[in-house]
């Protein structure tokens, strides 16, 4: 007997987050679908907050397609920066940047900061929002440290410049390793039962 597919649209114009949350779940008998595939969606303008960017998305892009959405709202928080950029980590250093430009930026910020100054995480939390109204949402973290320079192809955003493991940065990571222990793994992981209870409505 074949085991039931549910339909849950990814809501992020983002590939690398698209394919990472692809990769997280393919334990999982789900249909995960792009933005691409329906009319353009107008997204709600972000704030300073995780959780209600997370879940603005998913209840835009819920109720647009008339299927469960799946969102998450992430950032890295440096502790000599006092948490930043925390949310606002997609627009740091400005508008237009590559996210080279945002790690180089970031970098030139903590300047010759060293040792438990350089202590930073990633943050995500992810939601799931029914057409109908529900939304459950689930948060994770992934510490580690700011490297000096950047290391490694892998990955996106600021994986380069973030040491996830000593001597190792996220970048470097395979992706399979990666989608053990990041942030977002973590916070996906903390919605498995939202889904499968998915799986058994479909």
């Amino acid at each position: 007997m074949s085991r039931a597919v549910a339909e849950v649209v990814a809501a992020t114009a983002n590939a690398g987050k698209q394919r990472e949350i692809r990769e997280i779940l393919a334990a999982l008998p789900l249909r995960i679908r792009g933005l691409d595939e329906f009319p353009p969606i107008e997204f709600p303008e972000e704030g300073a907050e995780y959780e209600p960017n997370a879940v603005a998305k998913a209840e835009t892009v819920a109720r647009a397609t008339g299927l469960p959405a799946l969102a998450d709202d992430s950032g890295l928080e440096v502790d000599a920066l006092a948490g930043a950029p925390g949310p606002l980590s997609a627009r740091y250093g400005g508008p237009g940047l590559a996210d080279r430009e945002r790690a180089a930026y970031l970098l030139e910020r903590l300047g010759d900061v060293d040792g438990a100054g350089r202590s930073a995480r990633f943050v995500c939390v992810a939601a799931l929002a029914h057409p109908g109204g529900e939304v459950v949402t689930a948060r994770g973290e992934c510490p580690g440290r700011i490297l000096a320079a950047p290391r490694g192809d892998g990955g996106f955003g600021y994986d380069p410049v973030f040491e996830v493991e000593p001597g190792v940065a996220m970048a470097e990571l395979p992706a399979a390793r990666k989608n053990e222990i990041s942030h977002r793994a973590r916070a996906l992981a903390g919605l498995r039962g939202a889904l499968e209870a998915l799986l058994r409505e479909s």
